[in-house]
């Protein structure tokens, strides 16, 4: 074989080495790319139904549910309202709490009171009173309020709620009942009895 000949056939072979070199390479970075973007596409399809499921348990959320409402013929406030758990005596017990008024967003003042402490007490870091601003295009606040019955019996916490208007100040004062036991609710008698004078018990109320 002559020198040129043989010159030809290693310039041949290193052409086509470098050729098939490329191919290789190409084919790579090919497989590399498809990967990814399997990878990609995978993660894509991973995060929408993550999102989807997310959806879905924001709109299966179920609302707040409370014991009862209670609302008065031409009172502005609707309350509603929740014992949360069994009252017990000597144990604090949450009420929760939802004041809506017909007014709109406007400022409330919402304080509680209970009328004999022998039966129930507020916690001690239980506020007697709160003022709130419903938030934007709503018409209600929710509240909690932290009591401990004193002994057995339907117990009562006053909420009382009011508003200040262009006419001045409405207000509504509403008594949610706690049943503690087995008990009924323990009557106040007030006064002593006596005796008239057909022998017939009497309470006389005395002044206070």
């Amino acid at each position: 074989m002559s020198a040129l000949a043989a010159g030809n056939s290693a310039t041949h072979w290193m052409t086509t080495m470098k050729t098939a070199k490329k191919l290789v390479l190409s084919t790579a970075i090919g497989v590399a790319l498809a990967a990814c973007g399997g990878n990609e596409q995978q993660a894509t399809v991973e995060t929408d139904a993550a999102a989807e499921n997310t959806a879905q348990a924001i709109v299966a959320k179920p609302a707040p549910e409370y014991d009862g409402t209670i609302a008065k013929p031409g009172a502005p406030f609707t309350l509603s309202y929740k014992v949360v758990g069994t009252p017990i005596v000597g144990s604090p017990v949450t009420v929760n709490l939802r004041v809506t008024s017909t007014l709109g967003s406007r400022p409330l003042r919402v304080s509680y009171r209970i009328n004999d402490a022998s039966a129930m007490m507020f916690h001690e870091a239980q506020p007697a009173e709160i003022r709130m601003t419903p938030a934007d295009n709503e018409d209600f606040i929710v509240q909690q309020v932290t009591v401990i019955p004193q002994r057995e019996g339907r117990q009562y916490l006053n909420v009382s709620t009011s508003v200040e208007t262009e006419d001045g100040s409405m207000s509504s004062m509403m008594a949610i009942p706690i049943q503690v036991g087995r008990g009924g609710r323990m009557l106040e008698e007030q006064g002593e009895v006596q005796v008239d004078e057909n022998d017939e018990a009497i309470r006389v109320l005395t002044p206070e």
